[in-house]
């Protein structure tokens, strides 16, 4: 897997590298098991201003702001660069997270990775949901991806934990790949 993953993955950083100036990767602080965090690894699919960039752009865009209060997510999201915008559409931004589950602190399958900052909104759900290992993949991204709110998000992410078995967790898999592929509820 390594042999095809690695050449993968110099190909996009180079692609990053010629696209836009930063950093390759993204490290970002994340919630894992027991609210113990983490730094979760990404490759950078923003311009280096983007909070400047997502600020003005917010101010000047109520109906943004409204759609950013509701899914935590913009459809038409101006931070993002042109290699950012297919990397985050096929999930390949999502690659390196490898080298967490290599280090334990995620798992392939598993809530989603959440932001210390959303702890408050995750509530009632925290307690379950940073229960256990987050995952590269999970329920909400194989159930609708980024057509579905941040509390819809967080509602499977709880169900997954609830429902967790080795199963659900093969089916998952086997529907990101055809998730993946599809670009389903990807932008």
């Amino acid at each position: 897997m390594m042999p095809i993953i690695l050449p993968l993955m110099f190909l996009i950083a180079l692609l990053i590298k010629i696209d836009s100036k930063g950093s390759i990767l993204f490290e970002q602080e994340r919630l894992g098991k027991n609210f113990k965090t983490f730094k979760c690894y990404k490759f950078r699919t923003m311009y280096e201003n983007s909070q400047e960039i997502f600020d003005s752009y917010l101010l000047e865009n109520p109906e943004a702001l409204k759609e950013w209060q509701e899914y935590k997510k913009l459809k038409h999201d101006p931070r993002i660069t042109r290699i950012g915008n297919m990397l985050r559409k096929t999930s390949l931004d999502e690659l390196p997270q490898i080298f967490n589950v290599l280090k334990g602190e995620m798992s392939l399958v598993g809530p989603r990775p959440y932001l210390p900052s959303e702890e408050v909104d995750m509530r009632p759900y925290s307690e379950i949901i940073l229960s256990v290992t987050p995952g590269i993949t999970g329920l909400w991204q194989v159930s609708g991806r980024n057509k579905l709110s941040f509390k819809q998000r967080v509602k499977l992410d709880s169900l997954y934990v609830i429902n967790s078995n080795i199963y659900n967790d093969i089916s998952i898999l086997i529907k990101t790949i055809k998730v993946v592929l599809l670009r389903e509820g990807a932008y």
